[in-house]
């Protein structure tokens, strides 16, 4: 089949690059956003998807606006038998409606759960267990169409959105093969999506920001959900800390550190334990602001956090800074 693809960000790499070497199927253009300003030098970058594109001499479309009638023209030009899309943005109905085999879409959930932008951040703070990948027949609604293949994927305990992320985008890949085929072939059985319905919204800076008033379980898995993107952050005498890594501890209660986001223990060697709503919590690696990445340890050595003081409350003293 000729296909155009459309997807920007790196979880659409790994099925761009299967459908390419695909020997069955053709890849006769690429759609992805345009080229933005990144970074403090606001250098303008090139999306992962297009990079690959580029690599393979593909033609790429990247259009402002959907409705835009040069780009529908040109779009149209591709001759596709269907669109594939991961990881992109929802398509106007007189899109969908272009190629004779339909548009397809690649979720990183197991549909109905988690339709949204963010589905893998969610799934690891909300501490699921399983999660999974799910392709579908695009509708007019936001992952709400016809469910063509799905396949469940173990969520590890102390596994990370990144991680995570990356072995989804490769069992995405076989999965989404898996489905253009059947699909080539009339084998294709779409059914309806079923259970209850979640939603996974794009994040917001509130939040990254920790609720110490929460079990040590749901932080733990705060900080694993929001690395390496965006990352929590709370604050420490009216300085934002960006927690990177953290790990469930069973320290016993110290009478110093009883109210939510106290230090429980400040150690030079062993970091930092945090009291929560319920339970404890080790801090492993920081990023004070404007610093690099540091252990706890090393932390404390530096800024000289003391058993009592707490996290999340804020200071009216001058911020403090490392020694």
């Amino acid at each position: 089949m000729r296909l155009v693809f459309m997807g920007t960000p790196d979880f659409a790499v790994s099925s761009l690059h299967r459908l390419i070497q695909h020997p069955d199927h053709e890849v006769v253009g690429v759609v992805t956003q345009p080229d933005r300003p990144k970074g403090r030098g606001l250098k303008i970058v090139s999306s992962p998807v297009k990079q690959v594109t580029i690599e393979y001499g593909l033609p790429v479309l990247q259009p402002e606006r959907l409705r835009d009638p040069l780009f529908k023209k040109d779009l149209a030009n591709f001759l596709a038998d269907m669109f594939v899309v991961v990881a992109f943005r929802m398509l106007p109905v007189s899109i969908l409606m272009m190629p004779p085999k339909g548009s397809i879409n690649l979720h990183a959930s197991l549909l109905p759960a988690y339709r949204g932008a963010a589905p893998i951040h969610w799934a690891i703070m909300n501490g699921e267990l399983e999660t999974g990948v799910t392709t579908f027949l695009i509708d007019r609604h936001m992952d709400t169409g016809d469910i063509l293949c799905q396949k469940k994927v173990p969520v590890c305990p102390d596994e990370t959105t990144g991680s995570l992320h990356d072995r989804l985008a490769i069992v995405g890949a076989d999965v989404l093969t898996e489905t253009i085929e059947l699909i080539a072939t009339g084998q294709a059985r779409p059914q309806p999506q079923s259970g209850a319905s979640s939603a996974a919204p794009k994040l917001s800076r509130a939040d990254a920001r920790i609720d110490w008033s929460q079990t040590a379980q749901a932080i733990h898995n705060h900080i694993r959900g929001l690395n390496p993107f965006p990352m929590a952050y709370t604050t420490w005498h009216d300085r934002t800390i960006r927690l990177i890594q953290s790990q469930l501890t069973d320290q016993p209660e110290v009478e110093s550190g009883s109210m939510p986001g106290g230090i429980i223990a400040a150690d030079k060697q062993d970091g930092i334990i945090v009291q929560t709503g319920d339970g404890h919590l080790k801090l492993v690696t920081v990023q004070p602001e404007g610093r690099k990445r540091i252990s706890t340890a090393e932390f404390v050595r530096g800024y000289r956090p003391k058993p009592g003081e707490r996290f999340g409350v804020e200071h009216t003293p001058a911020s403090i800074e490392a020694t």
